[in-house]
């Protein structure tokens, strides 16, 4: 069955929590309302359903003038591999056709990489440019081997 994408507008813990703790994003679920909150400051949310069923869904922030961040793209781990991810990704770019640069902070993995290479993105020092990032102390408890983690 084809998915229907579509804003993402009333915020459902029940179906919500289930898509970030199937795909291991425990962090986004350690405090309570954090979920909530960060999607009621969104810019822009789109889900995808088949049939009532949330199989994925994306996040952006920023302005949708001069940046639009994706903050998340998940897909239910049954349902990866079937085209809804790139979907989505196509539907929440079309919403902001005219913003001067698309931004996101992904895993180094094989399968990722080429994901968004094959959707039109580049890693950033290919652009010339370096990225940094300034952790909250929790996530060093998510992976203690990195040393890099600030304290």
């Amino acid at each position: 069955m084809a998915v229907c994408v579509k804003e993402y507008t009333l915020f459902r813990e029940n179906e919500i929590r289930p898509l970030y703790a199937e795909n291991g994003w425990e962090s986004y679920l350690r405090k309570a309302d954090l979920l909530e909150n960060a999607y009621a400051h969104s810019l822009k949310i789109l889900a995808a359903y088949d049939g009532d069923k949330l199989v994925g869904i994306i996040r952006a922030v920023g302005d949708g003038v001069s940046i639009l961040y994706i903050q998340d793209l998940l897909v239910l781990p049954v349902r990866q591999h079937q085209g809804i991810g790139r979907q989505l990704l196509k539907a929440m770019l079309d919403c902001y056709p005219d913003v001067n640069q698309t931004v996101l902070l992904t895993d180094d993995a094989e399968n990722t990489v080429s994901f968004y290479r094959d959707s039109g993105f580049q890693k950033v020092e290919k652009a010339g440019c370096v990225s940094f990032i300034r952790l909250h102390s929790c996530y060093q408890s998510l992976n203690p081997e990195r040393a890099d983690y600030p304290e």
